[in-house]
């Protein structure tokens, strides 16, 4: 068989050529010559034809292809591009290993996500648990989350409204925050009359409602529970302070009259004061050396509407000047250690009168009168403190007047609450901000540390100034 494209008449017109040329080659070889070269003049232009349509037929086949490729390309094109989700792809590896589960992924719907693959179900929010479908969400190292619970967990929320805390005007989260109690509210509670306890200054939160005590102070509830609300429930930690300081060989033999008053009996109790002591804006207790009458809370009051005290019987008591020291008022309503720490602090203000301590300057005597403070609270705060005698150790007449509020005196009695509160109490004495109190406890403290009290207290009466 030829090969393809072979022209079959070829070859016999070349045998009926050979064969005329053998009749006439010996008649005229001219002739025979010349016929002999139009002879393979022929055969070369029927050779060079039947190339040229093997050429032509090849080319005609290639362009055809190619065309017939273009054409397939284009029926495959489509004016829409194909969807895809962007966290799911069809898997048909087997070898690929869930993040969640650890196990196969398998054929189906997979997600990926950190380098690693998921099951749908199986890519879940740290914080809630539940599977994360949505197409955004937050990261916190290798952790995923819902934005939801993420910012939930992250974004501060306020302590007084439970909102989340709003951002400022810069975008910056800004937000109040305690330095003791740590409570973080909007800067907005800070001006629109939100109430603040007067013992402990946290803030009154919305679900959580304050006691007003009448005279302009609320209270919160952790304070009310050991709060003392008349003169008599006073008695007894006033004497048992007392047993205190002569635990110390600081005896005070006068009997020195206390009383619990209201904000306003003592405002006026102040302005009546000649002597010139220094005072703070919020004054909560005062050593009286003048002779004066006062309004003193005699009936502790009750619970009424609206979370405010009413029914509190007052009386009037005319106080006369027996020694240096006419009486010691202090605010009513306070929690039972404030009430002590200021009860400490005005009875070292009487020690110091009625020893002979004179002209001190304020940052000295309030500096020292704050020690006294301090180490009481200590004594009560701390296990184990040995600074004097404990306020449990109350004399046999005072503890015959005793109340429930005195039976929280009992060391092993005290609320894990309470005993927070008296740090709190700690706290605010060691950074007050003011000069005569805070730079006076400071550098009283120091010289107490290392000087000792006795020692401390000779050299101010010496010199009028702490010892260096």
């Amino acid at each position: 068989m030829a090969p393809p494209g072979f022209n079959h008449l070829s070859q016999p017109c070349i045998s009926v050529w050979l064969f005329i040329e053998l009749l006439f080659e010996q008649d005229d070889p001219s002739r025979a010559q010349k016929e002999k070269e139009e002879l393979d003049h022929a055969i070369a232009l029927s050779l060079a034809e039947d190339l040229k349509k093997r050429n032509r037929s090849r080319w005609r086949t290639e362009n055809d292809e190619a065309i017939a490729r273009e054409l397939q390309d284009k029926m495959n094109l489509s004016p829409y591009p194909s969807f895809a989700p962007p966290q799911y792809h069809p898997s048909d590896y087997s070898r690929r290993y869930c993040g969640g589960c650890n196990r196969a992924i398998g054929y189906g719907n997979y997600l990926g996500c950190m380098g690693t693959f998921f099951h749908p179900g199986c890519f879940c929010c740290r914080s809630c648990g539940y599977p994360i479908t949505e197409h955004e969400f937050s990261l916190s190292g290798k952790d995923p989350y819902h934005k939801s619970c993420f910012k939930e967990l992250t974004h501060p929320k306020c302590e007084v409204c439970h909102q989340f805390i709003p951002t400022n005007r810069a975008g910056l989260i800004e937000y109040r925050c305690h330095p003791f109690w740590s409570q973080k509210y909007c800067p907005s509670h800070e001006h629109d009359s939100t109430a603040r306890c007067c013992s402990c200054e946290r803030l009154e939160s919305w679900n959580a409602r304050y006691i007003s005590l009448g005279d302009g102070r609320s209270l919160c509830l952790e304070c009310m529970e050991s709060a003392i609300m008349d003169t008599g429930d006073c008695q007894p930690l006033y004497h048992s302070i007392r047993d205190y300081y002569e635990g110390m060989n600081m005896r005070i033999d006068q009997q020195i009259p206390m009383l619990l008053v209201e904000r306003q009996a003592l405002n006026e109790a102040i302005v009546g004061e000649k002597h010139g002591f220094h005072h703070m804006p919020e004054t909560r207790g005062l050593c009286l050396s003048e002779e004066q009458t006062v309004t003193s809370i005699l009936g502790r009051p009750r619970m009424g509407g609206q979370r405010r005290l009413i029914g509190m019987k007052t009386q009037l008591q005319k106080l006369t000047r027996k020694c240096e020291v006419t009486a010691i008022l202090v605010l009513y309503g306070l929690p039972r250690l404030l009430t002590g720490a200021i009860l400490a602090h005005e009875l070292m203000h009487g020690w110091l009168r009625l020893k002979g301590y004179r002209n001190l300057n304020p940052e000295v005597e309030e500096g020292i009168c704050q020690v006294l403070s301090y180490m009481w609270l200590e004594s009560e705060v701390m296990p184990g403190f040995k600074s004097g005698p404990s306020t449990s150790t109350a004399s046999s007449s005072s503890s015959s007047s005793s109340s429930h509020y005195s039976l929280s005196s009992k060391k092993g009695g005290r609320s894990s609450a309470e005993n927070k509160l008296g740090e709190f109490f700690m706290h605010q004495i060691a950074n007050d901000a003011s000069a005569a109190y805070g730079e006076g406890f400071r550098a009283a403290n120091a010289a107490v540390n290392k000087y000792g009290l006795r020692r401390t207290l000779d050299h101010i009466f010496m010199t009028g100034s702490f010892p260096v």
